[in-house]
């Protein structure tokens, strides 16, 4: 007897390129290796203590649905960070989420029909492919090269890629999974691009904070012009090391844009209650969290980057901001390397989960000799993380010349 089929939706829709070697990472801890894990972006700075603080306070006899918008408390915490940064929101051009992922979900179904366009440089964050499926829009991919560090493509490009169902071009800056930083010509490149074929900008800007050797981001809301176009999405994942709090949020000042985007945050009533409490806290805190946070990735930048360059033929350009490097290595197939490495490789008990560089990319048959590191581990374990990758690619080879 057949069963029901599923939706094209549920068969299109990929598999977590970060998540899916969890079962051989599993096999090799039962086998008594360790696994040191450069695959997912989970800090382990601990989570704002202002934060947690707040958390601990928060002592209501019931925990109750909240306003669909976000709570009071954690709009106004927001408003006051965006005026730290030298914007000013009004409660309406905000709305919280149930992380930065339901915000970009939110943005796209609110401005996309089925099969409109979304243009974004590739690679970029994996996830947004299945933001693309559920959301019912389809990602057109613009391939940006290690070898010039992942920069932001020409307005010839760009323009190559816009058709009349083009609605808007995705930026991420500082990179997931690039670690680029998008300087302000570049941003600006993109706005005048949005402004000249009346399209929006989707700006994932959950990294702001976290860029080295003196640069700073550029954010959308800083180029002129960008009012009705501009869509910023924002998280306390990263920032604050608070990824399983789940609140995010959609910043913009096109009105009838928020309004779409609150009529969704109704039809799933209310974001997160507790990790709205957390965000508060950590949204009103001044302390020198983010900025220490900052320095420490800097520190594990530059050791990831040092010994990358122990490897004979890697291509990688020095990570400019977030906590990943998208490294191109002499491997064959990254997807089994990373696969035989938890299968088939230690040295002195330990070895390395890595991301493979095909699920960060739109485009079939891209990334094959890309991995992506995210240095989230302490520097003494990163050495031992590295440790472990440069004999892991060349022992590796040495196999593969073998067989």
């Amino acid at each position: 007897m057949s069963r029901p089929s599923l939706s094209k939706r549920a068969e299109r829709i990929p598999a977590s390129p970060i998540r899916k070697l969890v079962p051989y990472a599993l096999q090799a801890k039962q086998r008594g290796t360790h696994v040191f894990h450069l695959n997912i972006g989970q800090p382990d700075l601990p989570t704002i203590p202002s934060g947690l603080e707040a958390l601990r306070d928060y002592q209501p006899r019931v925990i109750g649905y909240g306003l669909s918008q976000g709570d009071q408390a954690l709009t106004a915490a927001l408003i006051n960070y965006y005026g730290r940064l030298g914007h000013h929101l009004e409660p309406h051009h905000v709305v919280t989420t149930t992380g930065g992922s339901e915000a970009i979900s939110f943005a796209m179904m609110a401005i996309g029909d089925s099969d409109d366009e979304f243009i974004i440089p590739e690679p970029f964050y994996t996830n947004y492919n299945g933001f693309a499926i559920t959301s019912g829009v389809r990602l057109v991919p613009i391939t940006t090269y290690p070898e010039d560090g992942y920069r932001c493509p020409t307005v010839e490009q760009f323009e190559e890629k816009i058709t009349p169902r083009t609605r808007a071009i995705i930026v991420n800056s500082p990179g997931n999974p690039t670690g680029a930083v998008y300087t302000r010509e570049e941003m600006e490149r993109v706005a005048g691009l949005a402004q000249k074929h009346n399209l929006y900008v989707i700006s994932d800007e959950v990294y702001r904070e976290f860029t080295f050797d003196g640069l700073t981001s550029i954010g959308i809301l800083e180029v002129e012009g960008m009012d009705e176009r501009a869509i910023v999405i924002d998280s306390i994942s990263k920032r604050y090391s608070a990824c399983g709090a789940r609140i995010g949020c959609v910043i913009s000042r096109n009105n009838p844009l928020m309004e779409a985007v609150l009529r969704y945050a109704q039809a799933r009533l209310c974001p997160p209650a507790l990790g709205q409490v957390v965000a508060a806290a950590a949204y009103s805190d001044e302390t020198d969290y983010i900025e220490e946070s900052r320095l420490e990735y800097q520190r594990r930048r530059d050791v990831v980057f040092t010994r990358i360059q122990e490897i004979e033929g890697v291509v990688c350009q020095k990570p400019q901001g977030a906590f990943y490097a998208l490294v191109k290595i002499p491997v064959d197939d990254v997807e089994r390397f990373a696969e035989w490495m938890l299968t088939d490789f230690s040295v002195d008990g330990y070895t390395v989960m890595i991301a493979p560089g095909p699920g960060f990319y739109a485009t079939p048959g891209l990334g094959t000799q890309e991995i992506r590191i995210a240095y989230v581990l302490n520097c003494e374990e990163l050495e031992h993380a590295m440790d472990a990758l440069v004999a892991g690619i060349e022992a590796y080879n040495l196999r593969s010349t073998q067989m």
